[in-house]
């Protein structure tokens, strides 16, 4: 498949290349942070694939120009690339977005202008429940007040039986961050939910959700079969989101606490939890490294840890406070092989084995793997 902006838009790395050829180049990279690790006992599997590797992604974001086209910032700009259709997109999106951008010349809607700092919009975030086939749209803008906003949902909600929930997202800040904290709803509940290993979710537009649903769930079930849980097990799921895999995991421990700063994420995991009636996991709005710390001083007993920290890793004190607790198992999931492969060196050093790292490809088309790797208390 071709892309005519992809050099511009710095996204698609590998979009020249193969798939299987792909697979193979995630793997050796992995294989070279291994070796230059100097933790020889490791080996890499095949990375695991995607059955089909295009239209994955069940988030984007993007930005307009001043002629009202939707597109991507340049790599290392500010500038916007229009585009109509992405090979990464789930296909529903790229239909909405350019919706929305005829929606924006009919309604005269001004796009915000960073150098001016004047304008109504400024981003749109549109997520998908892919399972579920429920679309939310998040228009990111400058004020609270936009005229004529009913006429412009009714517009696009009668197109989109898929969308589900149109939320404004007001972020008045001077920043590059897409997001700000304050929330209007225009259409819906202000939220979509999804399907996820047989279990629902609840999705706002600031919770953390795997972009590849599909490549998620083969990521789960390979992580949880790498646990192997009996069923009598209290397990901590740190950096845990809206509670996914601490749920699915749940089915198989006695009891899951889940840990996680992000307060909106917290509050969709206790929902999520109520939603699928699940009793034996609880969830604290806590920074991970804390909890863990504090847990080590408390002398608490776990059995097993799953971690999937963010993309900078975890922390020393977080490793001496597993190093204290002593679980058997730690799982950890990791989008950054370089700063896992620099944590394992570390968990090494206080008393784990490891020897196998299985990489599975969540973005293909892109130089980026997620990989999981099994630890064990040495006895």
């Amino acid at each position: 498949m071709n892309c005519k902006i992809f050099k511009q838009c710095g996204s698609c790395d590998y979009l020249h290349l193969a798939y299987e050829e792909q697979l193979k180049k995630k793997r050796e990279y992995c294989v070279q942070l291994v070796k230059k690790a100097k933790l020889s006992q490791v080996k890499v599997t095949d990375t695991i694939g995607a059955k089909d590797p295009y239209h994955y992604r069940n988030k984007v974001i993007v930005g307009f120009n001043q002629r009202n086209e939707a597109g991507f910032y340049e790599e290392n700009s500010h500038k916007i690339i229009p585009y109509t259709t992405c090979l990464l997109h789930d296909e529903e999106s790229d239909a909405i977005i350019q919706k929305i951008a005829s929606l924006l010349r009919k309604y005269k809607i001004q796009i915000y202008n960073e150098d001016r700092r004047k304008g109504f919009l400024r981003h749109v975030l549109i997520r998908r429940g892919i399972k579920t086939n429920q679309t939310m749209v998040v228009l990111v803008t400058t004020s609270s007040v936009f005229p004529g906003s009913k006429n412009f949902v009714k517009e696009l909600t009668s197109q989109f039986k898929s969308i589900k929930t149109i939320v404004m997202n007001i972020n008045t800040r001077k920043t590059s961050i897409v997001l700000g904290n304050d929330e209007k709803i225009l259409f819906g509940k202000g939220y979509i939910e999804d399907e996820l290993c047989g279990l629902k979710f609840k999705i706002s537009p600031k919770s953390f959700y795997q972009i590849n649903r599909d490549q998620c769930e083969v990521l789960y079930h390979k992580a949880l079969s790498l646990l192997n849980l009996k069923g009598d097990e209290t397990v901590i799921d740190t950096y845990c989101g809206i509670g996914t895999i601490g749920m699915v995991a749940s089915k198989k421990a006695k009891q899951v606490i889940g840990v996680e700063l992000n307060k909106d994420a917290v509050k969709d995991a206790i929902y999520n939890a109520k939603m699928n009636n699940i009793k034996n996991i609880r969830f604290i709005n806590e920074d991970a490294t804390a909890f863990m710390v504090e847990l080590a001083k408390e002398k608490i007993v776990i059995d097993a840890v799953i971690m999937d920290p963010p993309r900078s890793g975890t922390t020393p004190a977080f490793i001496n406070a597993v190093k204290a607790l002593q679980p058997k198992q730690v799982v950890y999931i990791s989008c950054d092989p370089s700063t896992q492969v620099r944590d394992l060196a570390l968990f090494k050093e206080v008393g784990y084995k490891f020897d196998t790292m299985i990489p599975v490809d969540m973005f293909p088309m892109t130089e980026h793997v997620e990989c999981v790797v099994l630890m064990s208390k040495v006895k």
